[in-house]
């Protein structure tokens, strides 16, 4: 049975309603195709044993965009995302003396994904009074604080959604205002990859999850925007850039090193990293951007290393490397470490794997 037809038996037995409802009994996902399995393996674990999972934090605003692509895509759900967003009131975390640190505002991006479930332009006045605030900022000439990679990741999706969703030019100018600041400051240009913060610019050391929020940054924007966009080309440049750089990058065994250009920094399998690439290229293959002959066998590699190197029998998604800026941070890596955003990049990967995937 297909996806499709599973979450078709789903709703007809009143399992799944608007998509957020208890999750099915654990003999449904039997129906589902190998992938889907996957993502709804390591989605139970994390729901069940995930720690510290109430806080609108960026952490958890990863898992949660990452858990309603996996109901997009299985048809299994497990009402966690649109309680976690009640909780929070649809609001971001905030800072007087930051008051526009992307890390706050990755919350806006699991409020938006909601949307689709449960549409009520109130969720998200939060999101829109800070962007707002930010626009204005930004037009008075203050447009610095995209100034770590990661915080392509933690705003950009969001401005460019909003800014569609709203048909705003002023959000989409200033998006790609703050993200010329990052491009100009941390993107080498001929490696095609980024240095996590200005502390590495002119070393040798690309860590892999700050690319990877890079790409993923890079993936969701070209998914939100029209191809009318005047800088979409821009954007569609460095993607492809990109993916011609990291693809002799990868391991034997499909997964990425910490230190991509180092393989012998701080040496074996990582999983955060990895995830955000394989949902980015297969992407960009899904999509028409990258050429399939060339990084199809990529991505099914980079799957097939996730699923058997880093996904345990018991849905633990391990070699996670946990919080950090660099390749050094969080180590050792273990195939017991695991963390929220590794799950939700999980997830997403398993969503673009799905549609390269026949029967799924």
């Amino acid at each position: 049975m297909s996806v499709g037809s599973t979450r078709i038996a789903l709703l007809a037995a009143g399992v799944l309603t608007c998509g957020l409802v208890a999750a099915p009994p654990a003999t449904a996902t039997t129906t589902l195709c190998p992938v889907a399995r996957s993502m709804v393996s390591a989605d139970q674990y994390w729901v069940a044993n995930g720690p510290n999972q109430a806080s609108n934090n960026w952490l958890n605003a990863t898992f949660q965009v990452g858990n309603l692509a996996m109901v997009r895509t299985t048809g299994v759900a497990n009402h966690v995302t649109a309680p976690w967003a009640a909780a929070n009131h649809y609001q971001l975390q905030s800072s007087t003396t930051q008051p526009f640190f992307p890390d706050f505002e990755a919350a806006g991006e699991a409020y938006l994904a909601l949307q689709y479930f449960h549409p009520n332009p109130a969720n998200l006045t939060a999101l829109r009074d800070r962007v707002a605030a930010e626009v204005m900022s930004v037009q008075q000439g203050h447009t610095t604080y995209w100034n770590y990679v990661d915080a392509l990741n933690m705003a950009m999706p969001s401005f460019a959604e909003l800014g569609v969703l709203d048909n705003s030019s002023a959000d989409l100018t200033t998006m790609h205002t703050l993200f010329e600041y990052t491009k100009t400051h941390l993107y080498d240009t001929q490696v095609g990859l980024w240095y996590r913060d200005p502390s590495f610019v002119g070393s040798n050391t690309f860590w892999s999850r700050g690319n990877g929020w890079a790409f993923m940054a890079m993936t969701k924007v070209l998914a939100a925007l029209p191809t009318t966009d005047p800088h979409r080309a821009e954007y569609v440049q460095v993607f492809q850039r990109m993916a011609h750089a990291l693809r002799p990058l990868q391991r034997p065994d499909g997964l990425w090193n910490v230190d991509l250009t180092n393989p012998a920094d701080h040496p074996g399998p990582e999983t955060s990293g990895t995830a955000m690439f394989t949902y980015g290229l297969a992407w960009g293959v899904n999509n028409g951007i990258l050429p399939a002959a060339v990084f199809t066998p990529i991505v099914q590699r980079a799957w097939h290393g996730l699923t058997t190197v880093a996904l345990q029998p018991s849905g633990l998604l391990g070699y996670v490397q946990g919080v950090a800026g660099s390749p050094s941070g969080g180590q050792p890596v273990t195939a017991s470490d695991t963390a929220a955003y590794g799950v939700g990049a999980f997830l997403l990967a398993g969503q673009q794997i799905a549609k390269l995937t026949p029967g799924c």
